[in-house]
């Protein structure tokens, strides 16, 4: 699959500034990939037996004002915990509230070692309350796990955690002294978005949606604590600017070349605690370069909101047949199927096309949103049809990704496999 549907489509968009775990010192491996492996049937064979307090955790377990909560079944050494920028090493066993085990590093008889920032905010937050050759049990919230998302152990999560070893990351860089809030001078947005130009940039051409720029840069809560940097990377990082966390991609639109400037961004256009830290967030960026981008395909006229003709199902899906196909086979859930489409918010902004790109996209119509899942099964080969996907049957305003109601057109091009 294409990055650009990935992102545009996918389950998939977590971390920080679109990328929590591009810093991480360690691979990836973790919960987060390791239930993915589980859900596509690379799960081991065979299984580890729950802990008879499976279903809940006992009172005399610790409990932290996020709602997780641990029991410590093991000593371990040192006193040294694992920082945020710190990768580990791990053994663990996870199980759903009923018993079923969904993953585990014991019975494939191998650690895992990612980064704290690349796991789900349990084991991000859990971690760093252990010590090396500490065994503890976790009980995971729902909203500290996977949010419900298809495909990933649903409810709250229970883990057996072995840590191993600390993999020391980088220093964090130093907070600026106005971290914590913004100050007099700066300039604030209707959104709430305030901003101060540290150091002028050269020229006047500002990115537009589609265009992408290079930027270095590194975030902060306002307490201080580092969220994610370039600098250690020596590397600046490329995004399409329409793919950044809302109250970022402002920003930046409206930076030139060369221009660094520090962005007090509130949670309603910051993460929402979904794929990065609740509540504000403050970043340092300089735009190092403006690539442009494609021009987009115009939108259609009916892009605000669905025609009276518009057929509607149950969920609230709304479509319209722009082109008849042929044939009378539907793709059913589980198919891969190849299609072009076009996708735009209801103001009529394009933020993908594989039109553009002059590639047509293939995908199962599991790995997709719920309104793309449900839609693309309506249709028949050759068909084109226009689809209103309501928010809670798309991204349900998740930080990255297009917020509120999509309009797609989409042409089934083929079913790869029914």
């Amino acid at each position: 699959m294409r990055t650009s549907l990935s992102i545009a489509l996918s389950l998939a968009l977590t971390g920080a500034l679109l990328a929590v775990a591009c810093n991480n010192p360690a691979s990836s491996s973790g919960p987060d990939a390791a239930a993915s492996a589980s859900a596509s049937g690379r799960a081991a064979a065979s299984t580890v037996p729950a802990p008879p307090d499976v279903a809940a955790p006992p009172a005399d377990a610790q409990k932290t004002p996020s709602g997780l909560a641990s029991k410590v079944l093991q000593p371990g050494t040192g006193d040294k915990h694992p920082q945020i920028q710190d990768g580990v090493k791990v053994n663990y066993s996870g199980w759903t509230t009923d018993g079923k085990m969904f993953d585990s590093t014991i019975t494939r008889h191998q650690p895992a070692m990612f980064g704290l920032k690349g796991v789900i905010p349990g084991w991000t937050e859990g971690l760093q309350l252990m010590v090396v050759g500490e065994k503890r049990r976790f009980w995971i919230p729902e909203e500290l796990a996977y949010k419900n998302k298809p495909g990933r152990p649903q409810g709250m999560l229970v883990f057996d955690i072995e840590l191993l070893e600390i993999k020391e990351g980088p220093k964090p860089v130093p907070p600026p002294e106005d971290v914590g809030a913004a100050p007099k001078d700066a300039q604030t947005t209707k959104s709430g978005l305030a901003t101060k130009v540290i150091e002028k940039g050269k020229g006047t051409k500002r990115p537009k949606d589609l265009d992408k720029v290079k930027l270095v840069y590194t975030s902060w809560t306002p307490d201080g604590q580092m969220v994610e940097t370039t600098t250690h990377r020596n590397a600046p990082a490329t995004f399409q600017l329409d793919r950044l966390m809302t109250g970022w991609g402002e920003g930046v639109a409206l930076m030139v070349e060369g221009e660094k400037r520090r962005m007090w961004i509130p949670e309603a256009i910051g993460f929402k605690g979904q794929g990065g830290p609740k509540g504000p967030v403050v970043i340092d960026v300089q735009l190092v370069e403006i690539q442009e981008g494609p021009k987009p395909i115009p939108a259609p006229a009916d892009v605000a909101k669905p025609p009276a003709d518009a057929q509607k199902t149950p969920s609230g899906l709304a479509s319209k047949v722009i082109q008849k196909g042929k044939g009378p086979d539907h793709p059913v859930a589980s198919s891969m199927v190849e299609v072009h489409y076009t996708g735009w918010r209801t103001d009529g902004k394009m933020f993908d096309s594989s039109v553009i790109n002059k590639q047509p996209a293939r995908f199962t119509l599991t790995g997709v949103i719920p309104g793309w899942t449900e839609g693309v099964q309506l249709m028949v080969e050759g068909e084109k049809r226009r689809f209103w996907i309501p928010e809670e049957l798309a991204y349900k305003g998740r930080p990255g990704a297009p917020s509120g109601m999509l309009v797609f057109d989409v042409e089934l091009l083929k079913i790869i496999k029914k």
